[in-house]
């Protein structure tokens, strides 16, 4: 059957493609989603009032303690060395020592307790200011409280020679049960006269 050609009358129908925004195949990618964060929380800081954490952590001892004494405990506890540790009464030393099959210990000799004693209240020192002080030679001593970490060198002095420098140890607060320095008896309290202060590079008497 013949097609009848168009005409002026002819009814030509109209192709319609919906095309979508974003076809499958397209090599156009999609936008990205946009990416959500979560909120972030404020954190407010603690202010800072009167009961401050040592203040806090020292009545917590206190009470402590005075709950260990009340119940006839055989330890406290004590600020030692900068912080706090668990300690057994001087009486009780005995006992706990056999226990851990400790021995006596060796005590120290009066010429150490002397130079230890000068080197906790003028540190840090040299040997030769040490020696001047004590009139004799220190050398075997010093080597001693050094083995026994109760004496630390302490650097170099800015004198001829640049000799050491000597100074009490952690080893020796602990030992003494000192929190600081500061905690030692004055001179006064233990009815001694202040030592005048040597000057820097002196030298022991005699030289």
């Amino acid at each position: 059957m013949p097609t009848p050609a168009a005409g002026d009358d002819a009814i030509v129908p109209r192709a319609t493609i919906d095309t979508p925004p974003n076809p499958p195949n397209s090599d156009t990618p999609p936008p990205p989603a946009a990416e959500v964060k979560p909120a972030k929380k404020s954190r407010k800081k603690p202010k800072n009032d009167d009961g401050s954490a040592l203040d806090l952590i020292a009545r917590a001892v206190e009470a402590l303690n005075s709950e260990y004494q009340a119940s006839g405990r055989s330890f406290r506890i004590e600020q030692v060395s900068g912080g706090y540790r668990m300690m057994t009464l001087p009486q009780f030393r005995s006992v706990i020592a056999t226990l851990q099959g400790l021995g006596a210990g060796s005590k120290l000799s009066r010429a150490a307790i002397d130079t230890l004693a000068i080197i906790a209240y003028r540190q840090p020192i040299t040997r030769a200011q040490l020696e001047a002080i004590r009139g004799v030679a220190c050398g075997e001593v010093l080597k001693s409280l050094t083995d026994r970490r109760l004496v630390t060198i302490a650097g170099r002095s800015e004198e001829l020679g640049r000799p050491l420098l000597y100074s009490t140890s952690k080893g020796f607060l602990d030992a003494f049960g000192l929190s600081s320095l500061k905690d030692l008896p004055t001179p006064g309290e233990l009815g001694f006269r202040p030592l005048s202060q040597p000057s820097v590079g002196a030298a022991p008497a005699g030289e």
